[in-house]
Parts: structure tokens; sequence; C-alpha cells
């Protein structure tokens, strides 16, 4: 290490943070020295903010001005790709990506890479698993690869906190790159057992690790079990708090009702969730960067990387799974101010939503086993054709196939189209899967065991990963002995919430696509004939409406009060049906037609029982994919002395959408104007 290099790379530094006296926190010279001067293969392991990502972009500059190949990053989310991209630039490095929103732009790219004008490619995991990627693009800068660099790899880990299985394509990767091209891996929150797993994963590694603990973060946590009790809460404080921030949440259904609830009481927050349009996620990135939001109410997909430094306050609404996703999140905030606050806040749904998390991590061994089967009795099967076979889902399929594929060796392989059994031989390893699944469940418990700490907030996260020498912070609610926010109700705003709770209705989109061969008695192929967009009351299970459905189902009979709150939805959409029918059922056949003749009655319309349910079938809720859920339907459902004009189509709850899809058609067949769909209560997943 000479003097001069150490004065490149510092001159650099302050260049990439337009700080002209910056300098390098403990660790980030030498990682950058190690690289360069050694071409090690290095994981660090440093808390968010410390500055991973000037590793990698003073490395590759230098690398670049020394005749070097191109950087090859291999990036988690759009967020942090897009946040990276702009701090690239700040060192003149010429950076482009491969992702799935700038298809078009592949071609041009793959020109320049191999023209060599790019300074940077950032790569998606997800992208390894493309064929035409990987031949046109990876291969053939293989060779050439300056520096290669993993972020977030703690996602290659089992015991990672947000375990992704196109990770494992990093290691077949890093098999291809030259002896003597520098690698580094990065990460915030790996804990002992992560770092060793990721060894052996991808062969020796040398390990720079540093403290966590930030100085500026103050934390309370905060129990309130009822959701009206949260959202009051928040209604009260958020707008007391300076700068912005992010309120995380488990589910979709969540961000979108925290966020609306907010605004419904003058606070400037948006929902932010992985099914958002790129150009709406990118708006709401550069909204909540530039201060022009008070708070993103975000699920896990704002999340790795993402980097606001003057980001004053995060809030999660629930319980998350771990430690460490909670350190991972709670983190974003005021890694470049004196001061900023975290709150956790508890609820009591945050139990079932942990429960269902570690349920479905990873497949059953027997569906496993299943799948292999059943591509040991072919000559290769299609993931449509899987469907038709398998009732599983189509987003756990896929993960099913990723996790097979991914197995060193595999036992399953992909050509084209088709999947494989390929000539290893493969047991399911049950015991990794029960030791994964109790672990999580121990992270759970541990979560919970914060949530009620009596000690040092700080000192209980930093010992849970893996730093025993921590002092109590001085700064947390425990520490102070006093809350750093208010905690006291406010029955009247609670109220208020309540009121808002009951009008929130979930919107339920017509299902047209029809999976092939599944309608053979009804004769339908193509599209189905579609109703206006539906309503639901609520998700299962919550609030008020959610114990009502229950105790109706239970008993046999709803209370009249729910046939008044679908009556409000539906003047509420701004429907006109000119009469009312329901879904039946054999197995409770008064329940739902009794509902139905309470909101015709209300309504002043006629009430009919034009649908008819000719044959029993298997529960609908039992149906984990769109094939197996429409095969159930066909010819289940008959349509007779209908009304020509706009209906209202009554159930007590829907899932998939499928039946009321199903019977809409019927009834659309028959002459019906319009059919409006309505339900008490949703049961589909609302995970992120």
């Amino acid at each position: 290490m000479t003097r001069a290099f150490h004065a490149t790379c510092l001159e650099m530094l302050r260049t990439a943070t337009a700080i002209p006296d910056a300098t390098f926190r403990a660790g980030q010279f030498e990682a950058i020295d190690s690289l360069i001067n050694s071409s090690s293969r290095l994981l660090v392991v440093q808390r968010t903010g410390w500055g991973k990502s000037m590793v990698y972009f003073i490395a590759t500059r230098i690398l670049r001005r020394r005749g070097a190949g191109a950087t090859l990053l291999i990036s988690p989310l759009l967020a942090l790709m897009r946040n990276q991209m702009l701090s690239a630039q700040r060192l003149r490095l010429d950076a482009d990506s491969v992702n799935s929103t700038n298809k078009s732009d592949w071609r041009t790219v793959r020109e320049r890479l191999l023209g060599n004008e790019i300074d940077l490619l950032l790569v998606s995991p997800e992208r390894l698993a493309n064929e035409e990627l990987v031949e046109d693009y990876l291969l053939p800068m293989a060779g050439n690869v300056g520096m290669l660099v993993v972020d977030e790899a703690h996602c290659i880990s089992d015991w990672g906190h947000d375990f992704r299985p196109d990770y494992r394509r990093i290691a077949q990767l890093i098999r291809r790159i030259p002896r003597g091209c520098p690698i580094l891996a990065t990460t915030a929150t790996a804990s002992r057992r992560v770092v060793s797993d990721l060894v052996t994963q991808l062969g020796h590694f040398e390990t720079l690790r540093g403290p966590l603990e930030r100085l500026s973060l103050q934390l309370q946590n905060h129990s309130l079990p009822s959701v009206e009790g949260r959202l009051a809460w928040l209604a009260r404080v958020v707008p007391t708090l300076p700068g912005s921030g992010i309120i995380y949440v488990l589910t979709v259904a969540d961000s979108m009702q925290v966020a609306a609830w907010l605004r419904s009481r003058g606070i400037d927050a948006h929902a932010y969730y992985g099914g958002l349009e790129t150009d709406a996620r990118v708006e709401l990135e550069e909204r909540l960067l530039g201060n022009q939001v008070k708070a993103l109410v975000a699920t896990s997909a704002l999340g790795m990387g993402f980097d606001k430094p003057d980001l004053s306050f995060v809030i999660h609404y629930q319980i998350p799974q771990s430690v460490v996703h909670y350190y991972q999140q709670v983190g974003r905030a005021g890694r470049a101010l004196p001061s900023a606050l975290g709150v956790l806040l508890s609820g009591q749904e945050d139990e079932a939503i942990h429960a269902h998390f570690i349920r479905t991590a990873f497949p059953p061994p027997e569906t496993m086993e299943e799948l292999v089967r059943l591509l040991e009795d072919s000559e290769g099967l299609r993931r449509s054709d899987l469907e038709a076979r398998m009732n599983l889902r189509s987003g756990k399929l896929l993960q099913l196939l990723k996790l097979l594929t991914l197995e060193d060796p595999p036992p399953i392989v992909k050509h084209g189209n088709l999947y494989k059994r390929s000539l290893h031989p493969y047991t399911v390893d049950r015991e990794r899967i029960e030791r994964l699944a109790r672990q999580r469940s121990e992270e759970s418990a541990q979560m919970a065991e914060y949530v009620r700490s009596e000690r040092c907030l700080m000192q209980f996260l930093l010992e849970a990963l893996d730093q025993p020498e921590s002092l109590p912070c001085g700064r947390c609610a425990v520490c102070r002995g006093e809350p750093l926010v208010p905690l006291e109700d406010d029955p009247d705003l609670e109220e208020q919430a309540r009121i808002f709770l009951g009008k929130q209705y979930l919107s339920l989109k017509p299902r047209q696509r029809i999976p092939p061969d599944v309608f053979p008695e009804y004769g339908w192929t193509g599209n189905l004939a579609g109703h206006a967009e539906g309503r639901a009351l609520v998700q299962w299970g919550q609030g008020r409406i959610g114990r009502l459905v229950r105790q109706g189902k239970e008993s046999g009979s709803f209370d009249p009060w729910l046939a008044q709150e679908l009556t409000r939805c539906v003047r509420e959409s701004g429907w006109n049906p000119a009469w009312v029918t329901c879904v039946p059922s054999l197995t409770n056949p008064e329940l739902v037609p009794g509902l139905a003749r309470e909101v015709a009655s209300r309504l002043g319309v006629e009430f009919r029982s034009s649908v008819r349910k000719v044959r029993a079938n298997q529960p609908q809720k039992n149906q984990e994919n769109s094939w197996h859920q429409c095969r159930n339907l066909d010819g289940v459902f008959a349509v007779e002395n209908v009304l020509a004009g706009p209906v209202l189509l009554v159930d007590d709850a829907v899932d998939s959408g499928w039946t009321f899809a199903v019977v809409s058609a019927l009834l659309l067949q028959a002459g019906v104007e319009c059919v409006y769909p309505i339900a008490l209560t949703s049961t589909a997943p609302t995970g992120d």
C-alpha cells in the first residue's frame, strides 16, 4: 500500500460523496486495497450506511483505469439498482443494467458490453435463470470480468432473512470466473451462521466485519393489539414527527389500507409494494428521496439498499419475522442524521401472519417428491402441464421448480420450456427443511421477546446479531425510562378509524382467461364473459365484520347487520341492481340465500334463486391454482328463471374469484344485462 494509492482513493471518495473533507470509514480503504492489490475474495459485513457501494465503485474506477473488464454487479431489487446507477454516475462510471423492465434495451447493452464501453453491469439474480442472458451476455464477458460483486449476499444463505433461490446460481457463475478476479460479497445483516453458510456454498472468503450499532437510532416498542388502535396512533403521531419516513407492513392489503387511512386524515402517505407498476414505484421512491411525501407505507419490497440518508423515522405497523428483518429495515433511518426514530408496533394478527410465512417458506417434502415422480414418468412437462397435474399455487410451483433446478446436483433440469428429470439420484432433505422451520419459529419467538424487552433495545438487537460485547445505548425508551413518542390512547380517533375500516371495501377483479381443457362440460375456451369489478367488505377475520362472518358460518345464520353493511356497499359503489340472486351451497342451503333475501329487501328489489348447484364438488378453498379451481367448477352450476336487468350476485366468502366468474358467465349467457358480485369477506392471500 502506497501513500499515493491512498490519496487517489480518497480523492475518488470525495468526488463521489461531494464532501470535500470526507474520510474513509474504518475498513473501507482496507477493503478497496485488498480487492485491487491482492485480487481477494472478500465478504464485507457492515451496518447499513457504512458505504459498501463506495468500496465497489472506487475499486471499479481504478480497475478500469488499469485496463480491466467491466464489473458485474448482482443486485437484488430494482429500487436498489436505480439507486446504485445514480451513485455510479458521480464517479463517471458508465453503468447499465439488464432487468425485467428494459428488455428492449438488452441488445444495445450487449453491444456496448462487448465493445468494452460499460464499466459496471447490474443484473438481478433472477436474470441468471434467463438462458438468453447467460449465453449472450454473461458467458462472453466471463473471461474478462474485472470484478464480481454480490450485493445483499445473505440472500444466498438458507439462514438469511431474505433467501432467494436464484442467488444459488451465483455459485455456478463464480466457477466460471477466471482465477485472480477479485470478488466482493456484501451484506449488512449476516449473523455468524449466515457467514458460515456463505463460505460453505461459495468457497473461502476473507471476512471484514464491523460493528453494527447505529448511533443515531432511538428505539421504542408499543403494543397496540387492535387495528383501529394502531391506525389512531399513526394518525396522531406521524404528523408530529420531523421529516419523512417509512411505515413497514407485512401485507399488500395493509399497505393500501394504512396509506388510505392516513390520507383520509390529511397525511401525505402512499402504499408501496411489489405489485405496483415500475413507473409508480420509481415515482414514489423519488418523492420520498425528495421529502415530497410524509411517508411510504411499504412492504419489504422497499428494502435492501434503498438509501435515503436523511430518513427521519421508520415505524413498523406489525412485528417483522426476525431480528435480522427488523434491523435491516429500521436501519434505513438516520444514516446522516444526528437522531432518528424507530418504533415497533405490535398487533393481534402478527402471530398468524408469521405462522403463515413459516408454513409456506418451503414446499412440503411430499410435494417435492410428487413433482420429481411426475417428471420421471414423462419425457418432459411444461409448467402449465404441471399445474394441471399438481394442486399447487402457480407461485409455489415456480418456487419449487427453482429450488429443485438449483440443487447441487439438480434432480430436474430445464430445456427450453420443458422440465425434465435429470440422471442424478434425489432424496428430499427433510431434516434440513425441519431445521429451517424450527429456526424461523425461534426467530419469530425472539422478536416477540424483543417486543416485551425491559432492557436496552439496541443492546438486545446487537446481541441477537452476534455482537455480544454491546453496551446499553442510553438512547432508547428503555434506557431513558420514558417514551420517545406518546403512548396514550385516543378513543375518539379510534372510533373514526373503526368507521373508516367499515367503509374500506376490497375490489374483486374479474377472472376471465381460462386455462386449457378445464371446462369440457360447459364447453368454454378462451375468455369468459366478464362481470363488473366486484366487492368484498373485509379480509377474512378482520374487525367486527370478520368476527360476525365467522360466527354466522358456525351458527348457520348471519347477523342482519351484515346485510345492512352489504346494502351500504352496494349504494356507495354506485350500483343499481334490478334484482338479487346468490351463489348456492348444498352443505348450508339457507345461509347465503337468507343473507341475499335481506339485502334484496333493503334495496327494495326482488330476490330470485336463479342459480342452482346441480352436483357436489370439492371445497373450492382446497383448490390451489386456476386449472384446479376451474375444473372443480365445471358443470357444477346451472341458471334458470332470470330477469334481464342488472343483478347483484351475493356470496359469503370469495377466494380465487373463479366461482363468481363461472356463475356470472352463466347469468350473462342466460341474458342478464350485467352482474355485480359482492361477498362479505375475501380469503385470498394478501402477502407481498
